[in-house]
């Protein structure tokens, strides 16, 4: 259930960026208004504008900050790396533990 929820936000923002870049719509003099298809995209859109990611250049029209979305992206990739090591770790540990013990 999780990786399916993972996988609806992870599409949720693809299509909001696909939005975005494909109006060219990179800095505030190329705003574009955005109407959410799904409640999980309102979601993402809302915490990519709470983050900085998407920016309103004034009111209804938004823009993506590319250099927020990719400090954004380099973050999650880095909790994502570090949430992996610790499971590779433990596993290690867990199969050290086992043979040990046989």
């Amino acid at each position: 259930m999780a990786t399916a929820a993972a996988a609806a936000i992870a599409k949720a923002r693809r299509d909001i960026q696909h939005h975005f870049f494909s109006h060219d719509a990179v800095r505030p003099d190329r705003a574009v208004s955005f109407g959410p298809d799904r409640i999980i995209q309102q979601r993402q859109f809302e915490r990519m504008r709470s983050r900085g990611i998407i920016r309103e250049a004034s009111p209804g029209l938004f823009w993506l900050d590319v250099v927020a979305y990719d400090i954004d992206l380099r973050q999650r990739f880095a909790r994502v790396r570090l949430v992996l090591l610790a499971m590779v770790l433990a596993l290690a540990i867990g199969l050290g533990v086992s043979i040990l013990s046989h």
